[in-house]
């Protein structure tokens, strides 16, 4: 079996499904920032989850597109707060129609999650819905962590961690656990699925934080160090400022604080203070270290080896990735 099998199922079920028509202001966003592509990682770790498990893993395919949905509908609504002009290289909803139109569809993209997630079978709907509505209201708390953070300059490496657990990882968790339990896996093994999941999103979090800085452009797909440029808290930011002392604090704090510079000098030289702090190779062990704990969990998952193989070499995949 190919991911490319399980790629091709979920793209032919998601331009089949109706969101709604009228108004078509409310529900035409929806279709666009559907279309704008993606890398549909988590409605595939669903599947993946459940082929784990059975043979029937298109039963799946519904309920995977319930939690691509609801990631969408949190990418519409950061686009507003972030007042982004840009989603994968195409103008955002709000730029493409006005705000309240992105928070009126967003809302809908959200009530659309849960009415595809109910296609999940009967007898394991309640525990699923449970399950999602908790990760929802996570990826919410993360949300609010990450604007808190933009005021802050104390932010710890243990919180900006938790920050990025909530805010990304605990959806990836969620959707390979949710194929777990649509293929019949037991509760423990469950919890493998989820845990792995989330060990392996905060790597993938930690990998892009270190490619917007490291990252070739051509491949990276975006600017390299337009996190610097913002002054984003980001992994390597919050360690630069934890070990910082004397005159390279000084040089790093100077260039936080310029309200006009160049973006190139500026990226060259917070950049050279990471070079010189250490910064990126701390970054990569801790990437590591959380794909070796991912890692771990899936060892512990008891399911056919060609089958786990699947799932460990697309987690793999994430690992080597430079976009």
């Amino acid at each position: 079996m190919s991911p490319a099998i399980f790629i091709d199922a979920l793209q032919d079920e998601l331009q089949s499904i109706k969101y709604g028509q009228d108004p078509p202001e409310l529900y035409d966003p929806i279709q666009y920032i559907m279309s704008l592509g993606g890398k549909r990682m988590r409605p595939l770790l669903t599947l993946l989850g459940a082929y784990l498990f059975t043979d029937d893993w298109k039963k799946a395919i519904r309920p995977a597109l319930g939690v691509e949905v609801f990631h969408n509908f949190t990418l519409m609504h950061d686009d507003i707060m972030d007042r982004a002009p840009l989603r994968r290289g195409q103008p955002t909803v709000h730029e493409k129609w006005n705000g309240n139109v992105a928070i009126l569809s967003g809302d809908v993209m959200l009530v659309n999650a849960y009415q595809l997630l109910l296609n999940v079978e009967a007898d394991k709907l309640a525990p699923a819905l449970a399950r999602f509505s908790r990760t929802a209201a996570e990826v919410c708390e993360g949300q609010q962590m990450d604007m808190n953070f933009e005021t802050r300059w104390d932010v710890s490496e243990a919180e900006y961690i938790d920050m990025i657990r909530l805010k990304t990882s605990v959806l990836l968790g969620y959707a390979l656990e949710l194929g777990g339990l649509i293929g019949g896996a037991d509760d423990e093994t469950n919890r493998q699925l989820y845990e792995g999941g989330m060990n392996i999103g905060i790597g993938f979090q930690l990998k892009d934080d270190l490619l917007d800085v490291y990252g070739d452009p051509i491949k990276f797909g975006k600017q390299v160090g337009g996190d610097i440029i913002a002054n984003k808290k980001t992994f390597l930011l919050i360690e630069a400022l934890a070990q910082a002392k004397g005159t390279i604090r000084d040089e790093l704090i100077d260039w936080l604080t310029r309200t006009e510079f160049s973006k190139p000098e500026k990226v060259s030289a917070v950049t050279a203070i990471y070079d010189q702090l250490g910064i990126r190779q701390l970054t990569e062990t801790r990437i590591n270290e959380y794909f070796t704990r991912g890692f771990t969990n899936f060892d512990q998952v008891n399911a056919d080896y060609d089958r786990k193989m699947l799932l460990i070499q697309f987690a793999r995949q994430l690992v080597e990735r430079e976009s």
